[in-house]
């Protein structure tokens, strides 16, 4: 079965290869981000309640996430395994979907850590803030968004290679030299 996360800092491809792993073994790919953009476009609860965080720009509270998590793992899709990008953020939303999964009769499976150089990172994201016109991803923001991911995300690795389930892949290379490997330690 293949209950996976995916993890590392921003900048490190996740999204990207949450997408080409997804369409390999066949299972749907879990954004946090994609969970809040059909919650609101629904105009769910959940939705109106992240928009309101959203717009005062705020991060949306755990309470909101988890139950949003909680609602899209127990759809059909997810049954098969499911590979989740962007939760758990923390040590707190990590006992949550363990609650979340236990219920489920189901466990994480492996968790994908992308590594990638802090330095390689800002670069690789400064060049992405151009090409894609956004004026807020300045380095320092970029370094910020990084020193965030450090306190509050990399703990969580901790906990689940207590559990002997991460795998370190590379994060740096072309985007088809990330992949077979992130596949290979899968297989």
């Amino acid at each position: 079965m293949n209950r996976l996360l995916i993890i590392g800092p921003p900048g490190a491809g996740k999204g990207t290869q949450a997408a080409k792993i997804s369409e390999e073994l066949s299972i749907p790919a879990i954004s946090t981000g994609d969970i809040f953009r059909a919650n609101i476009k629904e105009e769910t609860e959940l939705g109106r309640e992240a928009k309101q965080y959203m717009d005062a720009g705020n991060l949306v509270p755990d309470s909101v996430t988890n139950r949003m998590v909680r609602d899209r793992l127990a759809q059909d899709d997810a049954s098969r395994g499911f590979l989740l990008d962007g939760y758990p953020r923390n040590t707190a939303q990590v006992e949550e979907l363990d609650s979340i999964l236990n219920e489920l009769g189901q466990k994480i499976d492996g968790v994908l850590l992308l590594t990638a150089d802090n330095e390689e990172l800002v670069q690789r994201l400064l060049g992405r803030a151009k090409d894609q016109g956004r004026s807020d991803d300045t380095e320092e923001v970029i370094r910020h968004r990084l020193e965030v991911y450090a306190q509050e995300t990399e703990p969580i690795v901790g906990l689940y290679e207590a559990r002997g389930i991460v795998t370190r892949v590379d994060g740096l290379g072309s985007i088809d030299e990330v992949s077979q490997r992130l596949l290979a330690a899968i297989r």
